[in-house]
């Protein structure tokens, strides 16, 4: 599979019920037009051979003899396409009637999965024609005068990964069939289905399908019957789905009289690295008592992939109507994280250094929020702006006005007396900027405050955010330094969303629309002195790179283990239009090269909380060793092309 990805579809043809050879005809058009677009894996709806609402039809041999007829006629319209499907019908076994899902590839029926629950309450009377596969006595059917491996523990290699196949009501069940084919190593689940629409049905069977994928770690892929089938009691409005790991990928246009086909590449490299670093699941796996019969397809090379799925520019940011109630729910944790922490060491005071930047109005809004929800009086949070030879009119006057707005107490301190005198002391050239000149001025920020908190028997609050602390943008033992990191856990993309939402939610104008131009103000540590013009000189961006890139980065690397070349592709997907191949490579290069040397300022960084799927605490999510070498991913990224 190309970068980990195996492209699947489900298809939703138009049929007639009861009516095997139209239904036929339509069915290997559909696969036909599924294999011309690259598909490695399809399935279709329930029964969709004969219809699922044939009723006592069922029972009569003419029509299962035309569906046997009719598989026999798509497999060999279909037998020179590298395609495998996976369809419905019903299928007569000695004396019983099977609900069943049959998986061919290249002519050849690789196996028979029977129903395993259903449904015989309301509306649904299954048990009426079919048996279950728990009262199949045989692990081998005949179809269309082939053999095949028979029943609902049946696993499918493809590539290098594995799926199997439930159908319907099967997901429905307390404990769907499809958790034990995870344990026993399938990473996508295809289910046929025939759903019919009620009231509010369909958001539920979504959520039905984000959480089995999700417990299952798996792909989840579903198909269910559409127009044509009977309308005699119940519609189906013909649901194509595809979930991964809880996301949903693709889904199609539901109560549409035109045939569907729902296409999305799965990404199968994911979901094995999350499965391994899910001790959970390994031992589920470890405990399982069923066990699979594992069929091998021999599947040739799938079609070059093209990408059709949607790569998110900003994979900490939620896409969508979700992101004022993502912003809720971090701002929350970060309020009740430093509450906590103010309630247990009985501190005095909050001391924040504020330069007038998006990091420190975040901490500044915490602190305001933790205070109002402890009842205590803001005027225990001492704002400190400490003014430097970098820092511009615009950041200092929003800093002090953010401080009044807000009710805080203020405190302004110049810092170049003690600077200019710390160079003296250390017989450094004031003109030289390099580190020194920088660090310094950080330096002396961190000991007032510290020292402030000593005065006031408070804590200092930390504003570095993630972003900065996976690149090493802090200086050690300066604004690295904390005595509570109430930002470490949040990404640099997301930080102006959450100072947004703050001041939305802000009944004071003022703070508000200070907190609007702190957003549009350039990031900037402000350590070298301004331009002729007093505007910001020194730009955060332009020496490490672009926050979005890195943050994409970050993301992929340490969500999902990927390498240099996987996160690459799909940055290329991801800015196409936006960054040039060349500057994404120049910046994944510098990404790996700085967060592996700078591992020794976050193995001692100060508590903080994780507010989302990604941590780099020394104490949680993140640990690895201050001298590990690059090397093998540096090479890895001067390979790209």
């Amino acid at each position: 599979m190309e970068q980990g990805f195996i492209k699947t579809a489900a298809l939703i043809p138009n049929i007639k019920t009861a009516d095997a050879d139209f239904n036929a005809e339509h069915i290997s058009k559909l696969i036909k037009k599924a294999a011309e677009a690259g598909v490695s894996v399809a399935v279709l709806p329930e029964l969709c051979i004969t219809g699922y609402t044939c009723g006592d039809l069922f029972l009569k041999q003419t029509l299962l003899e035309a569906a046997e007829l009719s598989l026999s006629k798509i497999i060999a319209e279909t037998k020179n396409l590298n395609i495998i499907f996976i369809i419905g019908l019903p299928l007569a076994s000695g004396e019983r009637l099977f609900n069943v899902a049959a998986t061919v590839y290249k002519g050849k029926i690789l196996g028979i999965t029977p129903k395993t629950y259903l449904p015989n309450y309301k509306e649904f009377y299954e048990q009426r024609w079919f048996s279950s596969a728990s009262d199949a006595h045989k692990t081998e059917a005949e179809l269309c005068g082939q053999k095949a491996p028979f029943g609902n523990n049946l696993i499918f290699k493809v590539c290098d990964t594995a799926f199997s196949v439930e159908i319907c009501e099967d997901v429905w069940a307390p404990v769907p069939p499809s958790c034990s084919s995870a344990l026993n190593g399938a990473e996508i689940i295809f289910n046929l289905s025939a759903t019919n629409e009620l009231a509010a049905k369909n958001s539920y069977l979504n959520g039905l399908l984000a959480q089995q994928s999700a417990r299952c770690i798996c792909g989840y892929v579903y198909s269910s019957c559409g127009f044509g089938e009977s309308s005699t009691d119940v519609v189906f409005a013909g649901n194509g789905l595809i979930y991964e790991n809880g996301v949903k990928l693709a889904s199609s246009e539901r109560f549409s009289i035109k045939e569907q086909m729902t296409i999305s590449e799965i990404d199968i490299e994911r979901i094995k690295n999350q499965r391994r670093e899910n001790t959970t699941f390994a031992a589920a796996v470890k405990n399982k008592t069923d066990e699979a019969v594992l069929i091998e397809t021999n599947f040739e090379k799938p079609a070059p992939l093209k990408l059709t799925r949607k790569i998110e520019s900003a994979p900490f940011v939620p896409a969508g109507g979700n992101i004022t109630l993502r912003c809720e729910e971090i701002l929350n944790i970060q309020t009740s994280a430093l509450a906590q922490r103010v309630n247990h060491t009985k501190a005095k005071s909050l001391v924040i250094g504020i330069s007038g930047g998006l990091d420190s109005a975040l901490a500044l809004m915490i602190a305001a929020r933790a205070y109002d929800k402890l009842g205590l009086s803001r005027k225990n949070i001492i704002g400190v702006t400490m003014p430097g030879p970098g820092t511009t009119k615009r950041t200092h006057n929003n800093s002090l006005e953010l401080m009044k707005a807000l009710g805080v107490s203020a405190r302004e301190i110049d810092i170049c007396p003690a600077v200019k005198q710390h160079f003296k002391d250390i017989s450094h050239d004031a003109k030289i900027h390099d580190s020194v000149y920088e660090n310094s001025q950080a330096r002396e920020r961190t000991q007032i405050l510290m020292d402030i908190a000593n005065q006031t028997c408070g804590l200092v609050v930390g504003t570095g955010d993630m972003s900065e602390l996976a690149l090493g943008w802090a200086t050690y033992n300066g604004d690295h330094m904390s005595m509570y990191g109430v930002n470490c856990g949040v990404p640099k993309t997301l930080v102006k969303y959450l100072v947004e939402q703050t001041a939305k939610e802000t009944s004071n104008k003022n703070a508000a629309k200070i907190l609007e131009d702190i957003i549009n103000t350039p990031i900037s540590p402000e350590l070298l002195p301004a331009a002729e013009n007093g505007e910001i000189k020194q730009k955060t961006e332009d020496l490490v790179g672009p926050y979005v890139l890195h943050d994409f980065f970050l993301y992929y690397f340490l969500r999902f283990g990927f390498g240099p070349a996987k996160i690459y592709f799909l940055a290329q997907h991801a800015f196409k239009g936006v960054y040039k191949n060349a500057e994404i490579k120049k910046w994944l290069k510098v990404f790996f090269t700085r967060f592996f040397a700078q591992q020794f300022k976050r193995s001692c960084l100060p508590d903080g909380p994780k507010v989302g799927s990604v941590g780099i605490s020394p104490r949680g999510d993140w640990r690895m060793p201050s001298d590990a070498s690059a090397e093998l991913w540096i090479k890895e990224c001067l390979k790209l092309k």
